[in-house]
């Protein structure tokens, strides 16, 4: 897909040289993926404290079951 983006001369270019990447394309696309891994990744902290446990369960014990 063909998109035409107004992005920041320098800030691409400091990009392609910190990534070693090869290609604007290449600097685009991981910054990209990692900005969705980021956001998946703190999505998942938002459920820290969300989960109520029971507090009798013993996870002990259920380890040593065959």
């Amino acid at each position: 897909m063909a998109t035409n983006l107004a992005i920041n001369d320098a800030l691409i270019e400091e990009a392609v040289q910190v990534g070693h990447h090869t290609t604007k394309k290449a600097a685009v696309t991981a910054a990209l993926e990692e900005y969705i891994k980021h956001h998946k990744q703190m999505k998942i902290i938002d459920l820290f404290g969300s989960i109520s446990y029971d507090p009798k369960f013993n996870y002990k014990k259920q380890r040593t079951k065959q």
